[in-house]
């Protein structure tokens, strides 16, 4: 049986950069695996709105434990405000292997405040 989690991740800025580390309580990160997340507005939507990999440093191994996670501000442009999901798989064995968890990700507009005359 499997089981995911979702859990809420901290908020993406549209149209900035963003970064989250995941610490595992074992060491499950190895080193040389590669890793790839894609975002969709729900878990069962067909459209991937952005992908992170290992090859293009979206999914960065800190350490056996740690993975850090980061988008570029091209990414987080096209997400729509309100939520969106992000899932993680190992894809260096075969088959891929789902890591077991989506992180739940707010979405939203930067706040910009102009000047009072």
């Amino acid at each position: 049986m499997t089981t995911t989690t979702v859990t809420e991740g901290p908020a993406v800025l549209i149209g900035y950069a963003w970064r989250l580390q995941i610490e595992a309580e074992a060491p499950v990160f190895a080193e040389g695996a590669s890793y790839a997340g894609q975002i969709r507005e729900r878990p069962n939507a067909a459209e991937v709105l952005a992908t992170l990999t290992s090859a293009d440093h979206g999914v960065m191994r800190i350490s056996d434990t740690v993975l850090e996670l980061a988008l570029r501000p091209e990414q987080t442009v096209g997400l729509p405000p309100g939520r969106v999901v992000l899932d993680l798989v190992r894809t260096d064995l075969a088959p891929d292997l789902h890591l077991g968890f989506l992180l739940e990700l707010p979405v939203i507009l930067p706040v910009t405040r102009g000047l009072v005359p």
